[in-house]
């Protein structure tokens, strides 16, 4: 199943007016249950960085995530970096027409290779790790790139149903994938061997987490996938399913889970 295509297409649809790509963040924030885990775990890290620090959205896709940092903290300056050029083309035009073009700048670049040496007093990866086939060598890449004291933060499929994998017969739901996903002590395992400190991991997407999942991105996607014509069916699709999603989310949000298909993982540069 391929979601990139859609995903871009999507940026297209939402590119142009300032108020279009306003719109697709907040649709975003709304449908993706990651985004509300993310923005729980920022608002408490926040507390402990500087007023005025230095970011790095690594994986910044299309400046979700970098728009929410942004206008919630006025003295951050931001760097997002992607190697799709489509989209940091994107982010740009979209960002220097705002109040914070002053503050944001987009490089195209492979995490393999990006490292800005003691710059960033954060750093959040969200959903790009399964991605990346030399995960080692991006982790050694973002110790470097941390100030001491500077945090990572990483959201990332588990090894437990991520991609939508249940056994060694199922293939990952999406094809971009390299890894269907993270064990919980090998992903430590490989930060503290990359440096960090005090790391710690949770799972996200319990079972109502999974459920609101299946009804918001995979049955979508797959429609998508069999036909764009689909797009014209979503609306009322989540005109039904839409509620039943936010109920779901927010049960997944505030419980605490065992196990589940996603990690949130926070770690420290001494």
């Amino acid at each position: 199943m391929q979601y990139e295509p859609i995903k871009r297409l999507l940026g297209r649809f939402f590119s142009g007016p300032v108020c279009m790509r306003i719109i697709y963040y907040t649709i975003l924030d709304i449908i993706l249950l990651r985004t509300w885990h993310v923005k729980k775990a920022l608002k408490k890290i926040s507390g402990h960085l500087p007023v005025n620090s230095s970011v790095l959205d690594a994986g910044s896709g299309p400046g979700q995530y970098t728009w929410f940092m942004g206008r919630k903290n006025r003295l951050w300056t931001i760097t997002g970096v992607d190697t799709d050029s489509s989209m940091t083309d994107e982010c740009r035009k979209f960002f220097s027409k705002t109040s914070l073009s002053g503050r944001v700048r987009f490089i195209t670049s492979g995490l393999e290779t990006f490292t800005e040496p003691d710059r960033f007093d954060l750093i959040i990866s969200i959903d790009v790790m399964e991605h990346i086939q030399e995960d080692e060598t991006v982790f050694h890449n973002f110790f470097r790139s941390l100030r001491s004291g500077g945090i990572l933060l990483i959201s990332t499929p588990s090894d437990l149903g991520g991609s939508d994998v249940h056994s060694g017969d199922d293939k990952s739901f999406i094809s971009e994938h390299v890894r269907d996903g993270y064990n919980m002590k090998e992903i430590k395992d490989k930060l503290s061997s990359a440096g960090f400190i005090d790391i710690e991991g949770k799972y996200t997407y319990g079972k109502p987490g999974n459920i609101s999942w299946h009804l918001t991105m995979k049955y979508p996607v797959t429609m998508l996938n069999r036909s764009y014509l689909f797009f014209l069916v979503l609306p009322f699709y989540y005109l039904i399913f839409f509620p039943i999603s936010i109920i779901l989310n927010i049960f997944d949000l505030c419980l605490g889970h065992k196990t589940g298909t996603g990690l949130l993982i926070t770690a420290k540069k001494a």
